[in-house]
């Protein structure tokens, strides 16, 4: 808990888990802001280490819930390249400037939810994507690198899955098996690292109550919601999110 003996520490570790929480319920992309907030007052490794056990434990809740409302040929697809790009974000972690790969992802993302706003515009039907998997598993390894590199893990799996259409709670729990497998594979490098250490963990644990509620209000709203509105808000949030990551490379 000394991590977070400070007010200021602490409440945006509250605000990151929030965030988290409604990320892993549904609100997908969120999760990116978490890290960056939380390194506002802790180094970022610290801070990214410290959320390893909430994103573990949100994980968890968020598969239960959506267990059986999930696409397994979506993640038996992208899982492998997901892998690679883990182990590829280790190996380069130091080299590659992450405000330059925040800027490409950035740029993408807010263009890619602009199109996908302008293409259903007015409640427009469009046909489900119907990609190859191997095209799957080439975004599953911008997932897994862009993940290790800087926790934006989001917005390639939200390129390839949101233009399948998927019926929303499936899509839901088709990101939260996904991105609990991601999580799982970069234990051993945070561990090899030392950044999972006796206090990252104590902080962690004091934040778990509230980061399962968080992400139990968030999959009690994501059920209320209706496919297309669902779709809607993505495409937004990853506008918003494509700004921001513009903004953090830009300025970084």
């Amino acid at each position: 808990m000394e991590l977070l003996a400070d007010p200021w520490t602490l409440t945006l570790a509250v605000i990151a888990v929030i965030v988290v929480g409604l990320a892993k319920g549904g609100f997908s992309g969120l999760g990116v802001l978490a890290t960056p907030l939380l390194a506002l007052s802790l180094p970022a490794p610290v801070a990214a280490a410290v959320l390893m056990p909430v994103l573990l434990a949100q994980d968890a809740v968020s598969v239960w819930s959506f267990r059986k409302s999930w696409d397994r040929w979506i993640v038996a697809w992208m899982l492998p390249g997901a892998i690679a790009g883990v182990a590829l974000g280790t190996v380069l972690a130091a080299v590659v400037p992450e405000e330059r790969l925040l800027l490409v992802l950035g740029a993408i993302t807010g263009a890619f939810g602009v199109y996908r706003l302008w293409l259903e515009r007015g409640g427009r039907v469009v046909t489900p994507s119907d990609s190859p998997g191997w095209v799957g598993m080439l975004f599953g390894a911008a997932s897994g690198f862009t993940s290790q590199i800087a926790h934006a893990g989001g917005p390639p799996f939200q390129m390839w899955v949101t233009p399948r259409r998927l019926p929303h709670e499936r899509f839901v729990g088709t990101s939260s098996v996904f991105f609990a497998l991601i999580n799982w594979i970069k234990v051993p490098s945070y561990l090899a690292l030392g950044s999972l250490n006796a206090q990252t963990l104590a902080a962690g644990a004091a934040l778990l109550p509230l980061a399962i509620v968080s992400t139990l209000i968030a999959v009690r709203l994501i059920r209320r919601l209706d496919s297309a509105r669902f779709y809607t808000i993505i495409y937004l949030l990853m506008v918003a999110l494509g700004a921001k990551l513009v903004w953090d490379g830009v300025f970084a």
